[in-house]
């Protein structure tokens, strides 16, 4: 597992080069990265998945810059279409394995999308960017209800999701 911290730590201080200026983003993906870790480890990842999720929580919204270059906007879908390409050049400058590289490509093509999920790091990937943007977004109660009835589909993420935002109060 030694090689793969490695990968994930050279991965993180890309990710910080690439984002330089950008204190918010930087947070963002680090808070998303550290709750991708705690539900997979808790969901039973295997760690070829575990080590997957990770890079693409690391590097889930790395098409924001040019999504803003290009189109003025860094809404989901544009992310999802512009984030693929400087990930793959990213990963492959690392020396992340292929295979590794073209699932983080495709779970960072499909963070935003709520359908057709199509495998537990992509299920867990979304939850952890949802628990992050919830708080950042200053989400209403409602807001959170229901996206823990439309999103969320882990024990482990309804749990985390239920401590910070008890029903109660």
């Amino acid at each position: 597992m030694e090689g793969k911290e490695k990968l994930l730590e050279a991965l993180t201080q890309a990710m910080f080069r690439w984002e330089r200026g950008c204190p918010a983003r930087i947070q963002h993906f680090i808070k998303v990265h550290a709750f991708a870790r705690l539900l997979a480890a808790e969901e039973g990842l295997t760690p070829e998945t575990r080590f997957i999720l990770e890079a693409a929580a690391l590097t889930h919204d790395i098409g924001i810059k040019p999504s803003l270059a290009k189109y003025g906007s860094s809404a989901g879908p544009y992310q999802e279409k512009e984030g693929p390409g400087p990930a793959r050049g990213m990963l492959g400058r690392l020396g992340f394995p292929a295979a590794v590289t073209e699932r983080v490509c495709r779970l960072i093509g499909r963070h935003h999308t709520y359908t057709d999920i199509d495998g537990a790091d992509c299920q867990i990937l979304i939850e952890a960017d949802f628990l992050v943007n919830l708080y950042e977004d200053g989400a209403s109660p409602a807001a959170v209800a229901a996206a823990r009835e439309k999103i969320f589909r882990t024990a482990a993420g309804r749990r985390i999701l239920d401590e910070m935002y008890p029903a109660e109060a």
